[in-house]
């Protein structure tokens, strides 16, 4: 089938379907009632999320109406960077600091852009959960661990033969 033989048949499905409301569904004549709380069978489109609205008034240029993302990605990126260089400790640190700046960003403002993927509070406990075990996990790293766990030499004397 060509292109314009799929952009027709979806055009004319796109006419036999008609929804007004979320919630209803056609009776016999076509009219659509009010029957059920199921959502219809077929979406057109997928809500965005809450918060998920520009960062910027509408006439900015693109990458300011987008700072949020662009902010964690930027720091993510010179953690990745200062990791490469050879200070592991500094660049993970850089890291989780970033993704527990979006998740306190996701927070504090009403509209962050391309950072709001899911609801607010899971995106907070995702990118605060992510970024709290990255930076854990930095400072327990050896040789010289910043943060040292009482019970971690115990748990692992017992999965390490020596």
């Amino acid at each position: 089938m060509s292109a314009e033989g799929r952009a027709d048949s979806a055009a004319e499905t796109a006419e036999e379907i008609e929804v007004r409301d979320p919630v209803s569904a056609p009776d016999a004549d076509g009219v659509p009632r009010r029957t059920t709380r199921r959502f219809p069978l077929f979406t057109r489109d997928t809500a965005r999320p809450e918060g998920g609205g520009r960062a910027a008034p509408r006439d900015a240029p693109a990458p300011a109406r987008q700072w949020p993302v662009l902010l964690v990605l930027g720091l993510v990126g010179v953690g990745l960077l200062i990791t490469a260089l050879d200070v592991f400790r500094v660049g993970t640190l850089v890291i989780g600091s970033a993704l527990l700046a979006g998740a306190l960003l996701r927070w504090l403002l009403p509209s962050v852009g391309m950072l709001a993927v899911r609801s607010r509070f899971t995106d907070i406990v995702t990118y605060g959960a992510l970024g709290l075990v990255i930076v854990l996990l930095a400072l327990m790293a050896q040789p010289d661990p910043l943060l040292k766990v009482p019970f971690l030499k115990d748990a692992l004397h017992f999965t390490v033969d020596s």
